[in-house]
């Protein structure tokens, strides 16, 4: 497989995964509709997931080597997450009326409060290690001798979609202020989620 080939892989794979809708993207997305310290939010999550993705990229393949059984038992439970995350992400296609609704008096925070704020959301988030360490880190797996090409577009993946939701975000306010525009959302990344489930047991 070409260098471009694990590079476009490692970058699809990650955005997919970031894409799911959570509270750190929600988040970015909420410090960007109110243009709060966007920059050192955004690079504070895509640095956050650097060293993760790394993490699972290196390490796993490492103990994957003494202990062959996890692989398999990663890949499988892998998918089983994502068929989950998947259900729920159709489920709040249906009943969610979630939206982006900001006061105009809300009072901002201050850059280390975001900050703190931002890394609870990233390091005390289950879901952050399963995509990041466990997933990222079982598909990485699959591409001997180019685990870095997929790795780093993996990290590539994290800095633009979190660049893109933080400084993007004061465009979509409006859409999103909209129940509707996350239903639309929610259904996108469950069919991301089902689909990366399936390719993981194939």
């Amino acid at each position: 497989m070409s260098a471009l080939n694990t590079l476009i892989a490692g970058f699809s794979l990650s955005f997919s995964l970031i894409l799911a809708i959570g509270a750190q993207n929600a988040f970015v997305l909420k410090q960007g509709i109110r243009n709060h310290h966007v920059f050192w939010i955004c690079l504070c999550c895509a640095l956050s997931d650097a060293i993760l993705i790394v993490v699972g990229v290196g390490g796993f393949a490492s103990l994957m080597a003494v202990y062959p059984w996890i692989e398999p038992v990663a890949r499988y439970g892998g998918a089983l997450f994502l068929l989950i995350y998947a259900v729920l992400s159709f489920k709040d296609a249906i009943f969610d009326e979630s939206s982006i609704n900001d006061s105009a008096a809300e009072k901002p925070q201050s850059l280390q409060a975001a900050l703190l704020v931002c890394l609870a959301f990233t390091w005390l988030n289950p879901h952050v290690y399963l995509d990041t360490v466990v997933l990222i880190g079982t598909v990485s797996t699959q591409y001997a001798g180019q685990r870095e090409i997929f790795a780093l577009g993996a990290v590539f993946a994290s800095f633009v979609f979190f660049f893109s939701l933080g400084f993007g975000a004061r465009y979509l306010g409006p859409l999103f202020a909209k129940p509707q525009a996350w239903r639309y959302l929610n259904a996108f990344v469950g069919c991301i989620m089902l689909a990366i489930a399936t390719s993981l047991v194939l």
